[in-house]
């Protein structure tokens, strides 16, 4: 066994492990602090891959500047602690057929990636020799401007929304 190997299924554990945490955290503060560590694990995931400045990225603007964010929304909120609700009755049966057949399609996938030795193509094929800063970005902005800027919006739709619904919630009680 590699040491890469050993230090690939140390990581794995860990970022498994934080994604539970968070998941079924009850203290909203708590469960942002597990997805920091989860992204720092999946920065250094990026490092073990050989793309430092991705790992960088992943730390400044995920763990850096979102958390941060997040943590912010969440104590001006006041909404540290989830409040008991009741949930639909057709919640639970549903998420756990959707659990199922996410586990059935990531078990076919894996099952047929590892099969065969495709190759994911990139869009562009110069985006494969990235040597620079520069190439990166103009590949960012030329190529995956759309994606971008949809990330970019979908963020900015998902944090209003969680201000609105706790705004909400607030002025009910």
């Amino acid at each position: 066994m590699s040491s890469d190997l050993i230090v690939f299924l140390v990581l794995s554990l860990v970022a498994i492990a934080t994604a539970m945490g968070m998941l079924l955290s009850k203290n909203a503060v708590y469960s942002a602090l597990f997805l920091v560590l989860n992204f720092v694990t999946v920065a250094i995931f990026y490092l073990l891959l050989g793309a430092p400045f991705i790992a960088m990225a992943q730390i400044t603007v995920y763990a850096g500047a979102i958390m941060v964010l997040f943590l912010f929304v969440i104590m001006l909120l006041g909404a540290e602690s989830l409040a008991p609700t009741d949930s639909l009755p057709w919640q639970k049966p549903l998420a756990r057929l959707l659990s199922v057949v996410l586990a059935v399609e990531a078990a076919y996938l894996l099952l047929t990636r590892a099969s065969s030795n495709l190759v994911v193509s990139m869009p562009d094929a110069s985006l494969n020799s990235m040597d620079s800063l520069r190439e990166m970005a103009m590949a960012l902005f030329n190529s995956f401007l759309l994606p971008f800027e949809v990330t970019s919006i979908l963020l900015l739709v998902a944090l209003m929304g969680a201000i609105v619904l706790a705004h909400r919630e607030k002025e009910a009680k």
